[in-house]
């Protein structure tokens, strides 16, 4: 399979551990796949992932999301402006944990919209409890890119859909509680339609409560397959060219 993990996160600044993650995600098919940031060390680390790969014998080609999350409303943000990205993220809205810094996520996201409007660039949106208001910042700084790893209703992915977005479908589709991911995964038109890791978070079933790596990206593309009733290979090359659409 020709496959894209069009968000994955390095935690690691070990090159030897990168590169030895990047050529079991090569092994396993993954041609290309995003490196995204959200904080200063994620930042970092997606960056080194992405230099670790270009001198790499063996590896996927990475590209680089980078930005600030709704957790870093307090944190000392590095100007990004000059840094050579492929988008803008993760960026985004989350009230599950922390509603109480609404005020400052709005800000944070906003500033966010508006940087890479300027710079031309996708961006790759998180929204977890607040779909509302993250739809409303998406109407009010126009957009595009990815609502990644999207766990909402199928009914808010068609409004997100309607602005031209792509969602992203992780490997909690594969979780038994996860039936809305599933019927979202089900309406999702064939051409707006991305998987994902979110590694090292969400491993997929059967390797549910694992370190995740964007080497399992085919179990996810596989079940999706399935409950799409394709074949994984033709899935695969779906997904893979609508990340090279979603990201110029």
């Amino acid at each position: 399979m020709k496959l894209f993990d069009t968000h994955c996160h390095f935690e690691t600044a070990d090159p030897t551990e990168i590169a030895k993650m990047l050529e079991r995600a090569k092994a396993a098919g993954v041609e290309k796949l995003m490196a995204v940031g959200g904080s200063a060390a994620l930042n970092e680390t997606a960056a080194f992932a992405a230099a670790v790969a270009a001198e790499a014998v063996v590896a996927p080609e990475v590209a680089v999301a980078l930005g600030y999350d709704r957790g870093q409303t307090a944190a000392v943000r590095r100007d990004l402006g000059g840094a050579r990205r492929t988008a803008v993220g993760e960026i985004g809205l989350d009230y599950h944990y922390s509603a109480d810094t609404r005020d400052a996520q709005l800000k944070l996201f906003g500033e966010q919209l508006e940087e890479a409007r300027r710079l031309g660039l996708p961006v790759t949106v998180h929204t977890r409890d607040a779909d509302e208001d993250t739809l409303a910042m998406l109407r009010e700084i126009p957009s595009r890119g990815i609502i990644h790893c999207y766990t909402g209703s199928p009914a808010n992915a068609k409004r997100f859909l309607d602005l031209g977005f792509y969602i992203s479908i992780s490997g909690v589709v594969t979780f038994r509680p996860a039936e809305n991911v599933r019927e979202t995964a089900l309406a999702v038109p064939d051409d707006r339609i991305l998987i994902e890791t979110d590694s090292p978070f969400l491993a997929p079933v059967p390797l549910r409560g694992t370190p995740n790596e964007p080497g399992f990206i085919g179990l996810t593309c596989e079940f999706l397959a399935k409950l799409r009733g394709t074949a994984a290979e033709d899935f695969a090359e779906l997904t893979y060219a609508n990340a090279e659409k979603a990201l110029g």
